[in-house]
């Protein structure tokens, strides 16, 4: 699991450098919004203002990431029903998979907030390893704004400091998903950090057509390429890609 760019000690060391002074900043001059956000969160429903789950970064790093609460607290209840019809990176042509039965049911958290044991082991039966739920009903009101501006992922910069993560990277996974993805051709993704904002969330972020596939190769192009230009190049075409148009 080796690329160019991981034998570059100046440009890893550049670019955590970079990330501490980036993230430090940020959360600084967003301190007012983030406050803002955490009350809305509070008001409108019952439950944690932020969730931290187990993710998967580079080299298989496993570290807490940390978003935005953005669905309702009984999201997990919901998951089941809404995921047969409307996960984006389904075939439509497959089967519906059959829920195992599990004695101990426990609350896990992914990109799209909350499900039980029992989900996750139905999701573990599908061949997808990403799953994105198109016009989720679990999502709150100030839950819809937050991830439609990407608002719901500046807590991470607290990951970008602690050395989770970096500002430019690819996208942690969950881990049922970084486990789909232990293949030859699907591995060499996870040689690149793990980032906040990446190849893929400012060339196919809420397109309707974008395949489990399309994302993997992104991620691997992204681990081969990483260069200054490139991150640079990413860090200006992210706030373009925050306000475009979608219901994740």
């Amino acid at each position: 699991m080796q690329s160019l760019t991981q034998n570059s000690w100046a440009y890893y060391a550049s670019k955590r450098l970079i990330d501490i002074i980036g993230a430090s900043i940020l959360l600084i001059l967003l301190s007012p919004l983030l406050l803002v956000v955490a009350i809305l969160i509070k008001l409108e429903s019952r439950g944690p203002i932020i969730y931290t789950s187990k993710r998967v970064g580079q080299n298989y790093k496993i570290f807490g990431f940390i978003k935005f609460r953005s669905m309702r607290t009984n999201a997990d209840k919901m998951l089941a029903e809404v995921s047969k019809s409307n996960n984006q990176y389904a075939d439509s042509n497959e089967p519906t998979p059959i829920v195992k039965q599990s004695n101990v049911i426990k609350n896990l958290v992914s990109d799209e907030g909350w499900f039980s044991e029992m989900e996750l082991l139905n999701m573990q039966e599908q061949e997808k390893p990403f799953i994105k739920i198109v016009n989720d009903p679990r999502i709150t009101r100030i839950g819809t704004f937050i991830r439609n501006t990407s608002i719901d992922e500046l807590p991470q910069l607290v990951n970008v400091l602690r050395g989770d993560m970096s500002l430019v990277g690819n996208r942690p996974l969950p881990l049922y998903e970084a486990e789909k993805l232990t293949t030859d051709d699907a591995i060499e993704r996870f040689a690149a950090p793990a980032g906040i904002t990446g190849l893929w969330q400012v060339t196919k972020r809420g397109g309707a057509a974008v395949t489990a596939e399309g994302r993997q190769k992104l991620d691997i192009t992204y681990a081969r390429r990483a260069s200054f230009c490139l991150d640079l190049w990413i860090l200006l075409k992210t706030p373009l890609a925050v306000f475009q148009s979608e219901n994740v």
